[in-house]
């Protein structure tokens, strides 16, 4: 459900992809002999630098990744200027050349085009450019060294685009995630209003009622008067819990419409397959007096389940929305025995959804069945209920 497996499996990725490719490098710069001599360890000293910062790069924060980023290009740049110094007329262009400083270079530029902070990447990506780039030029400008500094620009600019491509859809889903909270804290702020207009109408109606008996029929105002104080005791706990999910969290809250198990049983009722297929609800225990914020979330399991299977189940022919509620907890689970389309995932339905039962203490459960068929399953908690 959360995506945090799918970034870890793509920095697993990324990082098996780079030391490859610094693996690769190093073998043709030891095949090659590039560490000889002053050139030679002028060439090993830039490249243990860059090495160092690449390792610890995975592990940095954004501004340190590109303060680190930066020093590992300027310290390469250093070394061009030095390759320079100590040349002579026995080098030619391509000892100033390697393989594997600048396959680590590139490396960081990818990282820091991607995760270094905006400010530090602007100066640290031109820095690792100019330093990839420079390198089989530092000791003379000839046609081998200038076609493979050309080579190493268009290298160093892929990159560079892939990283920041990278950011941008990074940014993007970010902006996206943002704006269904907004929408979906906006939906439950709506619910708390119309919660708490209906039960203080109820309060007030009760209330003229007591006063109305209260001459002719004096016993019945204490009974009006334990009523009036339980219905409003009701609706502070309840309100209570819900502005308090607002004011904790930056999640999102998925919208609820009429939460209660009748709103439920029209869902399930409305829903409305292929080839006739139906949907059964099975229901166990008491579900009337629900808490609100608790038949919200089973209103809105169900609702993005139900929507689930119309999109995503092909051949379904039966599905079953079970709901049940017992002293330690209520149990919301649909199933159904459709096949889905290969690569169907939690999209931002599911990660609301998921958010949305977090924040009642729930847990939720979505993936294949071992025999077929797609469950949705949300455990939620029951402690206080009456």
């Amino acid at each position: 459900m959360k995506s945090d497996g799918r970034f870890r499996l793509l920095d697993t990725a990324l990082a098996v992809g780079a030391v490859t490719v610094v693996g690769f490098g190093g073998l043709l710069d030891l095949r090659w002999d590039a560490f000889y001599g002053a050139v030679g360890g002028i060439k090993l000293g830039c490249l243990a630098v860059a090495f160092a910062v690449a390792l610890v790069s995975w592990r940095l924060g954004a501004r340190a990744l590109s303060a680190a980023a930066c020093a590992a290009g300027a310290v390469s740049l250093a070394g061009t200027v030095a390759l320079r110094v100590v040349s002579g007329a026995d080098f030619s262009a391509s000892d100033a050349f390697g393989f594997t400083e600048p396959a680590v270079l590139l490396v960081l530029l990818a990282l820091v085009s991607w995760r270094g902070a905006p400010a530090g990447a602007v100066a640290a990506a031109p820095t690792l450019v100019a330093a990839i780039a420079l390198r089989p030029v530092a000791i003379g400008v000839r046609d081998t060294g200038v076609i493979m500094a050309l080579f190493l620009a268009l290298a160093a600019v892929t990159v560079l685009g892939a990283g920041l491509t990278a950011r941008l859809v990074s940014v993007d889903r970010r902006r996206r995630e943002a704006n269904v909270r907004l929408e979906q804290r906006a939906e439950f702020a709506r619910d708390l209003h119309d919660f708490v207009a209906h039960h203080v109408t109820g309060i007030v109606v009760q209330a003229q009622g007591a006063r109305a008996v209260a001459a002719k029929r004096p016993e019945l105002v204490l009974p009006a008067l334990e009523e009036i104080e339980r219905a409003g005791a009701e609706a502070l706990t309840s309100m209570r819990r819900m502005v308090g999910m607002l004011r904790e969290s930056d999640e999102g809250l998925a919208r609820t419409v009429s939460p209660g198990i009748d709103s439920v049983r029209s869902l399930v009722g409305e829903l409305s397959l292929p080839d006739g297929a139906k949907a059964e609800l099975v229901e166990r225990g008491t579900l009337e007096d629900l808490p609100v914020e608790i038949a919200g979330t089973v209103h809105r399991v169900v609702m993005e389940a139900l929507t689930n299977v119309r999109k995503h189940a092909h051949d379904c022919a039966e599905v079953e929305v079970l709901v049940a509620r017992a002293p330690d907890g209520v149990t919301v689970r649909v199933h159904d025995d459709g096949r889905r389309r290969h690569g169907t995932g939690g999209g931002f339905g599911l990660k609301g959804l998921e958010e949305r039962v977090s924040m009642v203490g729930g847990v939720l459960r979505a993936g294949p069945e071992p025999d077929g068929g797609w469950t949705v399953e949300a455990v939620l908690p029951a402690g206080e209920f009456r």
